[in-house]
C-alpha cells in the first residue's frame, strides 16, 4: 500500500488524546487546510488527509484496529479488512465529515432527520465555494435523560412562539442532530449514575458479596428494559466481567443492539462479628492444610 502518515501525526495529537482533544484538533487543522480559505497548492492534499485521520481516530473501533495493526488495517491487499477483503466498518471510498452522517425520515412535524456526530460544525463559520449558497440554520439544544437517548422519547419545545414536537430515536447519542425544515435541534445527553456508554455498549457495576464470590450463585441485574437474572460462577474474582449480548443500545442504522458489560465487584466488609472471624480463621488453616 502506499506510505501514509501516522494519523496521530496528521492531526498533532498523542495516541493517548482524549475523544475531545481529537476532535479539537481535528477542527483546527480542518479549519487551517479547507480548500476554501487556503489556497496552496498542497491544501486539498492535506485536507483529505485530515479527514481520513479523524475518519479512524473518532471512532473507537476504527481506532482499535489502527492502533494495531496501523495502515494495514484498511487496506483490502493486505487482508486489513478481513476475508474476503470486506470493510467491516461498512461506507464507501469517501471519507471525511461528510460520512459521519446518516438521514432517517421521521413521521410528523416538520419532516425531521437525524444526523450523527457533528464534525459539520466546522464548515458553518466559513461556507464558500461549494457552501456558499446555505445559510447558517438556527440551532437549538435540547437536554434529556440518558434512558430517553437510549429508549427514544418525544419531548414538546417552543421555538420562536410555535410549539413543536420533537422524536428523540432512540439510541441517540450525546451530539445527535434533529433537522428541521427551519431549525436543527442539537440533542445533549445527560450522564447516568449506573451505566455508562461507549457507542452502542453498556457498562454497569454490579456488587456482590464474598460469600457469593466464593460459592456462586445468582443475582439480579437490572437492565434497561428488563431485570436478569445473572449465574455467579464459584470462585469469581472481583472485577471479572461478564458480557449479556443484545441488551445494549439500539442501532438507529440497523437493527440490533450493543451488549451490556457487567462489572462483578467483590465487596469486603469492613466490620465483621467474632464468629464470623473464627470461621475465617479457621477456613485459612484448613486452606493452608491442603
Amino acid at each position: 500500500m502506499a506510505t501514509k502518515r501516522d494519523f496521530y501525526e496528521v492531526l498533532g495529537v498523542s495516541k493517548t488524546a482524549t475523544e475531545a482533544e481529537i476532535k479539537s484538533a481535528y477542527r483546527k487543522m480542518a479549519l487551517k487546510f479547507h480548500p476554501d480559505r487556503n489556497k496552496a497548492a498542497d491544501a486539498e492534499t492535506k485536507f483529505k488527509e485530515i479527514n481520513e485521520a479523524y475518519q479512524v481516530l473518532s471512532d473507537q473501533q476504527k481506532k482499535q484496529s489502527y492502533d494495531q495493526f496501523g495502515h494495514a488495517a484498511f487496506d483490502p491487499a493486505s487482508g486489513g479488512f478481513g476475508a474476503g477483503g470486506a470493510n467491516p466498518f461498512g461506507g464507501g471510498a469517501r471519507s471525511g465529515p461528510f460520512t459521519w452522517s446518516y438521514n432517517t425520515s421521521q413521521q410528523g412535524g416538520q419532516g425531521a432527520n437525524v444526523d450523527f456526530g457533528d464534525p459539520f460544525e466546522i464548515f458553518e463559520s466559513f461556507f464558500g465555494g461549494g457552501f456558499a449558497s446555505q445559510a447558517r440554520r438556527p440551532r437549538y439544544s435540547l437536554s434529556i435523560e440518558f434512558l430517553e437517548a437510549v429508549t427514544g422519547t418525544e419531548k414538546q419545545v417552543e421555538i420562536e412562539g410555535k410549539k413543536h414536537t420533537i422524536k428523540v430515536p432512540a439510541g441517540a447519542n450525546d451530539g445527535t442532530r434533529i433537522r428541521y425544515d427551519s431549525f436543527d435541534i442539537t440533542i445533549d445527553v445527560k450522564t447516568d449514575v449506573r451505566f455508562k456508554r461507549d457507542g452502542h455498549d453498556l457498562y454497569l457495576d454490579e456488587n456482590i458479596d464474598i460469600v457469593t464470590a466464593i460459592l456462586g450463585g445468582t443475582v439480579s441485574v437490572k437492565t434497561i428494559d428488563q431485570t436478569l437474572k445473572l449465574k455467579i460462577r464459584p470462585g469469581t474474582q472481583s472485577h471479572t466481567m461478564v458480557r449479556l449480548r443484545g441488551e445494549g443500545v439500539p442501532h438507529i442504522q440497523s437493527r440490533g443492539k450493543g451488549d451490556l458489560y457487567v462489572r462483578i465487584i467483590v465487596v469486603i466488609p469492613e466490620k465483621i462479628s467474632r464468629q464470623q472471624k473464627k470461621l475465617l480463621e479457621e477456613f485459612q488453616a484448613e486452606a493452608e492444610l491442603s
